[in-house]
């Protein structure tokens, strides 16, 4: 437990205007890899605007490893198609981590940073990392590559695991 620093849980919310796999339609899931791990949603069949609204929870022990995000389309009889992917660039929301012990005074909903698309990154529009409720969010709006169209939505937040020694003493 010594090295983990705490726990990443994504939300995979939602996907808009995936592409198109089977007849037409797709049966689409997304894969979290980061390092060893690697979590998969449920499939959501017939539906290229799927809800997924499903937790994946990651063990940070090196939190400058990437996360990569795929979404696959669920195949029967055949290997299952790839609709895209993305790196989710999570420095910035550490670094706003390592301000949590200042940021108790803030009103609910302050927005920390805001991350504007560019070329580096995967966003579809600006994301806002908040304080809400005493935790640190984040949304991102990721716009997938190596595909004609989609993006996915997820959500950021960081979970403390008691006897790790979090993001503070670690530099």
């Amino acid at each position: 437990m010594d090295e983990l620093l705490g726990l990443l849980r994504v939300r995979v919310k939602r996907g808009t205007n995936l592409a198109v796999r089977d007849t037409n339609s797709s049966d689409p899931y997304v894969v979290l890899t980061m390092g060893q791990q690697k979590l998969k949603t449920h499939v959501v069949k017939h539906n290229c605007n799927p809800e997924w609204n499903e937790d994946l929870t990651l063990s940070i022990r090196e939190p400058v490893i990437p996360i990569h995000l795929t979404v696959y389309d669920k195949d029967t009889f055949t290997v299952d198609d790839k609709m895209g992917d993305a790196e989710i660039n999570i420095q910035p929301y550490i670094e706003a981590l390592r301000l949590r012990k200042s940021l108790q005074q803030l009103p609910d909903g302050c927005a920390l940073k805001r991350i504007q698309p560019n070329r580096n990154n995967c966003l579809a529009e600006e994301s806002s990392i908040v304080w809400k409720n005493g935790k640190i969010i984040q949304d991102m709006d990721l716009r997938l590559k190596n595909v004609e169209c989609g993006e996915v939505r997820i959500q950021l937040e960081w979970i403390e695991v008691p006897g790790c020694k979090g993001l503070e003493g670690e530099e």
